[in-house]
This record gives structure tokens, C-alpha cells and sequence, in this order.
């Protein structure tokens, strides 16, 4: 898991990178229900987290563990961003958005979404 749920530093700053890309939806739930243990481990509202869905793939299990984790997670993050979310089901976004009370800006690469993170 270590390989998918990982602590990157950019910058000089330390970002959560959530990496689904090239997973089957039985991955995905699998990184999904892991992710609120890293987490969780940091101070409330402290996370930059970075998910890449690229060339991901999804089932009903897959999007109701990643529902969960957003949900679980809120308190301790501080901004999150998106990468490969064109992969994601249509409507998904919009779904999870209104389950978790939480927002996440989309990026068209990493470079981009590290760069956002990090501003202040």
C-alpha cells in the first residue's frame, strides 16, 4: 500500500498523494478504505492531499469506499486536489461533493495540483 498511499514532499512542503491511477475498481476500494489511516494521523485540518485517478476504474464498492473516506477524512484536511478525473463516472464529482461537504479542484497534471496545494 505504501507504493499508492504516500507522503510527497514539493517544495519543501508535505502533500498526501493518493495514487489510484491504472487501478481496478477492486484497487480503488481497496486504497480507499486505507487512506483515512494515514489520514487521520495528522492534525485536523492540516492535509494538502493530491488523488490521481488516472486510467482508474470504478464499481458501485469502489465509489461508496471512496464516499466513506472523504467523508471520514474532512476534519483533517486543509485543501484537496484532483488529477485524472475525467475517469471518474459521470456525476460522481457532483455526488461526492454533495456527500462529503467537501470540494475538489480538478488539475490536468500533478505539476499543476502540487503547485496549487502548496500556494497559501
Amino acid at each position: 500500500m505504501n507504493e499508492r498511499i504516500r507522503f510527497v514532499t514539493h517544495k519543501g512542503k508535505q502533500i498526501l498523494l493518493t495514487d489510484f491511477s491504472n487501478c481496478s475498481a477492486a484497487e480503488v476500494e481497496k486504497i480507499a478504505r486505507a487512506v483515512p489511516e494515514y489520514v487521520t494521523s495528522q492534525p485536523r485540518g492540516s492535509v494538502l492531499l493530491l488523488t490521481d485517478f488516472t486510467k482508474a476504474s470504478f464499481d458501485a464498492e469502489a465509489m461508496r469506499a471512496l464516499k466513506e473516506a472523504a467523508v471520514f477524512d474532512k476534519p483533517y484536511i486543509k485543501k484537496s486536489a484532483w488529477v485524472g478525473a475525467e475517469n471518474l463516472p459521470q456525476n460522481f464529482e457532483q455526488n461526492l461533493k454533495n456527500f462529503s461537504r467537501r470540494q475538489f479542484t480538478i488539475f490536468k497534471s500533478r505539476e499543476e495540483a502540487l503547485n496549487w496545494l502548496i500556494a497559501d
